[in-house]
């Protein structure tokens, strides 16, 4: 009996060795559809790949909240979420992948080019080389089919862990002195590259598992770029690039493109005369030429108006203040890099304005004022100028000297709520007057470091978001995303062709009223700090009017069209007629322009018809003799004749009804 108590003994321990022994060599996998997964420990994702039944072909894996290689081995228990390309994740990874195919290419090509850096960006990837003599459209097309080879190949891309001394070494000996100076910055004494066969680059990763992961792909333009950003710097020819899973979706995307291309408003600008820029006069400065100004101008007198119905007052201030202004409002401590340079007047540094919001506090000094003054909602189209890079400067979309649609909400903690709710209303009717329906919000929270008190904070983003929700908007919380000074909610719009424009802001600010000492008397007698909400709802005019422009693809609404009707005569014995009969409509408030020219009357509709201008009305014998025009509507082919009288009503009514 004891020898067999001891035999029996062994082997329940044999089982209990054995069953851990199991758990050694497996590996459970908890995936983000809640299925459990079991496989063998040390073998990567891809090897069980399988075994996950992922209906997405997956290019990068989540394990344990990290972003990995579907190369990496499982050695523990696990969660694991699949990366598809169809994630933002997703498409970082296979564009990151891309652009080291890209470089690999060039390398074959053009072994004495160097590297330095090929990043994944929002609308494909770029790669960044030194080549003497830069590159052609030709050598693109070289490129991308040296690409396709090794795509052909199917080359695995392997991570590799080197001592930062070791990559330094390496990347010496091979002359590509762009990554042993980034190298030589790091602090990190292991270093990670990545190697898919003649071809090793310095990265973080993750990357896709092999070359021929990327199906489909087109270079797109050549560009200058100094190394680092820096002008001091060494230029380098960056390629820009797409890169797909399959054909089909890079053709989509390249139709795509070809109709952003159609709607780009530098191109729209110059053929409907809008605006000009003059590099020998100054980069990032808007010339707005007379249909440009027409246009500006009926913008801004419907906000003007608008901004009236809703409460607000229209403030004017100056465009330069002196630095005490700037230095109090902390804008020399932390805005300086985007100030132009002082100006001496008297003895004193003046600037010119980057922002408008400490002159209509110094307004708001200017009196003694109660909580029954408040809330006090202050509006300026102010126009301000900010530093930009030449590099980055792009039509009206990024320029130096812009039109802020500006305003500035003082008001009391308990009206807090009220207001922003109020300020989204009006952003939203704004917006759909404007053609503009799929909205959504972005709300940024307190961040590490801030300043004001934290439960004035909470009230605040409270009140951000219950005023979000009550408009039934859909809402995405970027947690501690918030400046320094305050949380805010950011609008972004998509246009006509599905591209998110992030347009309107509403932001506290805790820091401004505490640096000016603003104060307002409660109905306890006592001095109290008010709340501070910067509000911009279509951001500035230039980039709006871009953004506009290229919604509508040039063809303005009726309210809004620089030139709501051309008149052209059929002959000479019109002309007179044609030129009194625009006078008369644009006494009238109607935008009307003559194209009176010695051409037929043929050439003369084609010209207005690529003008994108709502109606042509042609005077000819007939209609001058009946008091009446024929009137050709934008995109119909045939005119219909009406009384002068009706017409002008028609068309006042569609600038009323803002059709």
């Amino acid at each position: 009996m004891p020898a067999r108590h001891a035999g029996g003994h062994w082997f329940n321990s044999s089982i209990a060795q054995f069953i851990l022994g199991l758990a050694k060599i497996m590996a459970t996998l908890q995936l983000d559809n809640g299925k459990t997964v079991e496989v063998p420990d040390g073998k990567t994702l891809l090897d069980v790949l399988p075994q996950l039944n992922s209906k997405a072909k997956p290019v990068a894996a989540r394990i344990n909240g990290l972003l990995k290689d579907l190369r990496s081995p499982v050695t523990n228990d696990a969660t694991v979420e699949l990366i598809s390309f169809d994630s933002p994740e997703g498409r970082k990874v296979f564009w990151h992948s891309a652009s080291h195919l890209m470089a690999q290419a060039v390398k074959r090509l053009y072994p004495q080019v160097k590297v330095s850096i090929g990043p994944a960006i929002d609308n494909g990837f770029y790669y960044d080389f030194d080549k003497p003599g830069g590159f052609s459209h030709e050598d693109l097309e070289k490129i991308e089919a040296m690409m396709h080879s090794i795509v052909n190949e199917n080359i695995p891309i392997i991570r590799k862990e080197l001592s930062r001394q070791e990559a330094i070494e390496l990347f010496k000996a091979s002359g590509e002195l762009y990554k042993v100076e980034l190298l030589q910055e790091l602090s990190d004494n292991i270093v990670s590259l990545y190697e898919q066969g003649d071809f090793v680059d310095l990265c973080r990763g993750p990357h896709v598992p092999g070359t021929g992961y990327i199906k489909a792909f087109k270079l797109l333009s050549i560009a200058g770029a100094y190394w680092r950003g820096d002008e001091k710097n060494a230029m380098l020819q960056r390629i820009y690039g797409i890169a797909f899973p399959d054909e089909r979706m890079l053709k989509e995307h390249l139709d795509f493109l070809e109709e952003v291309k159609k709607r780009d408003h530098r191109s729209l600008g110059r053929d409907l005369d809008l605006f000009s820029i003059h590099e020998d006069a100054g980069g990032g400065l808007i010339y707005w030429h007379p249909n440009g100004g027409r246009l500006r101008a009926t913008l801004e007198q419907w906000w003007r108006d608008e901004h009236f119905k809703h409460g607000y007052e229209i403030l004017y201030t100056p465009h330069i203040g002196r630095a005490t202004l700037w230095e109090t409002s902390g804008h020399l401590d932390f805005y300086k890099e985007n100030m132009y340079s002082p100006m001496d007047i008297d003895g004193n540094d003046y600037y010119i304005k980057p922002m408008n919001c400490p002159f209509h506090i110094k307004i708001y000094e200017t009196s003694l004022h109660s909580y029954r003054d408040l809330p006090l909602r202050w509006a300026e189209l102010g126009t301000v100028y900010r530093y930009e890079k030449s590099g980055v400067l792009h039509g009206l979309l990024r320029v130096r000297g812009f039109t802020q649609d500006d305003a500035h909400i003082f008001c009391t903690p308990e009206q807090m709520e009220d207001e922003v709710r109020e300020v989204l209303r009006f952003s939203l009717y704004m917006w759909k007057v404007l053609g503009f329906s799929d909205i959504k919000a972005y709300l940024a929270t307190r961040p590490e470091k801030a300043v004001g008190d934290e439960s004035r904070w909470k009230d605040a983003q409270e009140s951000l978001l219950k005023a979000v929700k009550a408009e039934d908007l859909a809402v995405e919380v970027d947690e501690g995303g918030g400046a320094f000074y305050g949380p805010k909610i950011d609008l972004k719009v998509k246009d006509a062709i599905g591209r998110e424009w992030q347009m309107t802001t509403i932001q506290f600010d805790f820091n401004m009223p505490e640096r000016f000492d603003m104060y307002y008397i409660g109905s306890d007698g006592q001095k109290h700090r008010p709340y501070m909400i910067h509000r911009a709802l279509l951001g500035s005019i230039e980039r709006f009017i871009g953004i506009l422009t290229e919604h509508y693809a040039g063809r303005f609404p009726v309210w809004l069209s620089p030139v709501q009707i051309i008149l052209v005569n059929v002959g000479k014995e019109q002309a007179e007629y044609t030129n009194n009969l625009c006078s008369m409509m644009r006494l009238q408030g109607i935008r009307a322009i003559t194209d009176v020219r010695d051409e037929t009357i043929k050439y003369k509709i084609r010209d207005a018809i690529e003008k994108k201008v709502p109606f042509i009305g042609v005077i000819g014998d007939r209609e001058m003799q009946g008091n009446a025009i024929a009137v050709r509507k934008r995109g119909e082919q045939k005119a219909e004749s009406m009384s002068i009288d009706a017409f002008v009503k028609v068309l006042q009514q569609l600038s009323v009804d803002k059709q």
